[in-house]
């Protein structure tokens, strides 16, 4: 868990000035429910998406 807050600082939160809480929430849902979750592609399944990983084994 600790490994995700610090891929989410340094690919997210530190490049960016959010003027709002508001901003700042919709930024980091995007980042973890569209990019994160669905297209980054992660060690643990041998760099691929997790979509993509799904998608070999039906």
């Amino acid at each position: 868990m600790e490994s995700f807050f610090h891929t989410l600082k340094t690919e997210l939160v530190h490049h960016c000035d959010y003027q709002t809480r508001d901003a700042a929430r919709s930024s980091l849902f995007e980042y973890m429910e569209v990019f994160y979750n669905r297209q980054r592609r992660h060690s643990t399944l041998n760099y691929e998406a997790p979509l993509a990983f799904e998608a070999m084994y039906p």
